[in-house]
């Protein structure tokens, strides 16, 4: 794990690192209230939308730099830091008069690069960390280039936040978490902490200590968690915020994972295991590079007969059968769902070019 945040008295090798706080600064009275009840769980670093930029016009979108002043009194009173979203130029500017500690671009800004370069020009010859979202969509290139705009302007302080996708076919998660992405961009981008909110995944309370879980066995490097003193009464986004004392029984309840296996025994059993993993991909890809050839047949046999590539009869009696035969054989039928979509989609573009020739 890497020590993002230069705070002597947080040990980040030990556990997760840990950013909870209302979504949005509603009062002085809720702030206060909330980061007195957070201290008493050990966080340190509280996090509290003043801007907020939402969906839709005419809701709640933050008191704004109005805030700022209550930050700064709060801040004397406890022993905390704050982070807070920054959407604009004039946004980082109020930020750094205020002394906020951590700044974050969020989703609905990652998505758009000439956003992304104003806040980077803004932050130019500043040392202040600074934590991107995922954007919106599902587009890694987006997410990386943003990290590549501030670190065009001399920015070394840089997390990642995984705060999951919009995803019109999953109806469980607020935003669906996509876990292939940000394992992909540490893939690319290994040296970047990668810190999950399970609180935008989740959009419900009840989810919160699953998704929060999952990525710690994921090896993730911290966790984002929205907090409020009174959460069925929040001004935005209720369902999702947990009360201090639920979170800190979450904190209790979450375990973290070694990253590396301990002894030539452990290691020895995890090769054995790795290599009928290697053998079975092997027998997996010669079953679907048999299936494409089959598909090719088909799409010779419908060029020869002037039929087109797309059956929809067909398709829906594979789309149906293939997810139920999955689990039967105790797979998860929806991970089979998304597999079929992905072999439709290849044989489709392969008949198609066959059609085309």
């Amino acid at each position: 794990m890497t020590n993002l945040f230069p705070f002597p008295e947080f040990n980040f090798e030990k556990a997760p690192f840990l950013i909870a706080g209302p979504c949005s600064a509603e009062t002085p009275e809720q702030l206060r209230a909330t980061v007195s009840e957070l201290v008493k769980q050990n966080i340190q670093l509280i996090r509290a939308g003043v801007w907020k930029p939402r969906t839709r016009p005419n809701g709640f979108e933050g008191i704004g730099a109005l805030a700022l002043p209550w930050i700064e009194s709060i801040k004397k009173e406890y022993p905390v830091r704050f982070a807070i979203e920054v959407a604009a130029a004039n946004h980082v500017e109020e930020a750094l008069k205020s002394g906020i500690d951590v700044l974050w671009i969020g989703a609905r800004s990652t998505v758009n690069p000439f956003t992304v370069q104003e806040i980077a020009e803004s932050l130019r010859g500043v040392d202040i960390p600074v934590l991107i979202k995922n954007p919106v969509n599902p587009d890694l290139a987006l997410w990386l280039g943003a990290f590549e705009r501030l670190e065009s302007v001399g920015l070394t302080r840089l997390g990642a936040i995984h705060r999951g996708f919009s995803n019109y076919r999953d109806t469980i998660h607020r935003n669906s978490p996509m876990w292939q992405i940000p394992i992909e961009f540490r893939t690319i981008r290994p040296e970047i902490p990668m810190i999950n909110d399970p609180s935008h995944i989740s959009g419900k309370r009840i989810l919160v200590p699953e998704i929060a879980q999952k990525a710690l066995d994921l090896n993730f490097d911290g966790l984002m968690i929205e907090s409020h003193y009174q959460p069925d009464t929040a001004w935005t986004d209720a369902a999702q915020q947990l009360t201090p004392e639920a979170l800190g029984e979450l904190i209790g309840y979450l375990k973290t994972r070694k990253i590396h296996f301990e002894g030539p025994d452990a290691l020895h059993q995890l090769e054995e295991i790795r290599q009928q993993i290697d053998e079975s991909d092997r027998e997996l890809l010669e079953a679907f590079a048999r299936r494409m050839h089959l598909v090719e047949k088909i799409g010779e046999y419908k060029k020869a007969n002037n039929v087109a590539a797309f059956q929809r009869e067909r398709w829906q009696e594979v789309f149906q059968s293939r997810p139920e035969w999955g689990r039967k054989l105790g797979l998860n039928s929806e991970a089979v769902e998304e597999i079929y979509r992905v072999i439709h989609q290849e044989s489709i573009r392969k008949q198609t070019e066959i059609l085309d020739k």
